[in-house]
């Protein structure tokens, strides 16, 4: 019988994307049960409010165990997005990275390429990423102002899905 500490890295690495997978899962299937019983715009103020808390507890827990200190800055919040549940199931990219600003995109979403896969419309999940983002940017650096350059339901291009700019004026 295998033990966890006989589990290489590599095995390491691939219960870590399942368990974002299973995150993911879950909040997908508490978000539709939510809709079904309630309503859409129900469903996303309550899963607006969910995520208000949980980015912050997912960026303290990140910063804890990378040692990144408060108030670090845009360089820690890059380091900090590396290390998100979403991270290990989505393909994201860092680009325009100076000392003040970054910008951060949404490659690949596993929740919009599982709706595109059913011919569904995006989800539009821009109100839930605005606090999302923002908190998780906030709770790094509190200095740190999150801009939306674009979300479901805006229109995005082909090659990603959306697209944040973190400033420190």
């Amino acid at each position: 019988m295998l033990e966890p500490k006989d589990i290489s890295k590599e095995q390491l690495l691939l219960l870590l994307q399942d368990a974002a997978k299973n995150w993911i899962a879950h909040d997908g299937l508490w978000f539709l049960e939510t809709e079904k019983k309630f309503g859409i715009d129900t469903a996303i103020e309550l899963d607006r409010n969910a995520w208000e808390q949980f980015t912050q507890i997912e960026a303290k827990r990140i910063m804890q165990r990378l040692q990144i200190r408060p108030n670090s800055g845009i360089p820690a919040l890059i380091q900090a997005l590396k290390f998100r549940l979403y991270a290990y199931i989505n393909v994201q990219k860092i680009l325009e990275v100076t000392d003040n600003r970054c910008v951060f995109r949404m490659l690949n979403c596993r929740v919009q390429e599982s709706r595109k896969r059913r011919n569904l419309p995006d989800f539009p999940c821009k109100p839930v990423g605005i606090v999302e983002y923002s908190n998780f940017a906030k709770t790094i650096d509190p200095r740190i102002k999150t801009t939306c350059l674009c979300c479901p339901p805006d229109a995005h291009p082909d090659d990603f899905y959306c697209s944040w700019e973190f400033k420190i004026e």
